[in-house]
């Protein structure tokens, strides 16, 4: 009996070694696992930053297109805005410059008119013409004094 009992003792100890073991290797294989699913989670997220960089590389480069269209259709709107500008301009300056050329021609027609009337009048009345410049002359001597 006394063997028996040796046996059941050498037999429950190596049950608990076998168990510490058992648990040792659980406790192990919890671990490995626990760090295979934090790198798992850090690869995991590094991948979705990846992916976030790519979109908001590409999002960036979009709004760089946009910006250069935008910039050029705004430069061509000043371009056409400006010419029209020049356009009117020259045609207001054009059409101001014909006003000012209709005007000097009436000028000086009006005045070739009064000057060949005045030429016409001191030729038929010399003595009253001499007499008026004479009278003229001296209201203008009186007032520059």
């Amino acid at each position: 009996m006394a063997d028996s009992e040796d046996t059941a003792a050498k037999a429950n100890d190596a049950a608990h070694a076998a168990a510490g073991t058992v648990t040792q290797a659980a406790r192990s294989a919890r671990s490995s696992a626990r760090r295979t699913g934090s790198r798992a989670r850090s690869r995991a997220r590094s991948a979705a930053l990846e992916v976030e960089a790519d979109s908001l590389e590409d999002q960036v480069a979009q709004l760089q297109t946009d910006l250069k269209s935008i910039t050029s259709t705004l430069q061509r709107m000043g371009t056409t805005a400006t010419n029209e500008i020049k356009s009117g301009a020259r045609a207001r300056a054009g059409d101001l410059a014909a006003r000012g050329q209709s005007a000097l021609d009436t000028a000086q027609d009006e005045f070739g008119a009064f000057e060949k009337q005045i030429k016409d009048t001191i030729r038929e009345k010399p003595l009253t013409a001499v007499a008026g410049a004479i009278a003229l002359g001296f209201i203008l001597a009186v007032i520059t004094r």
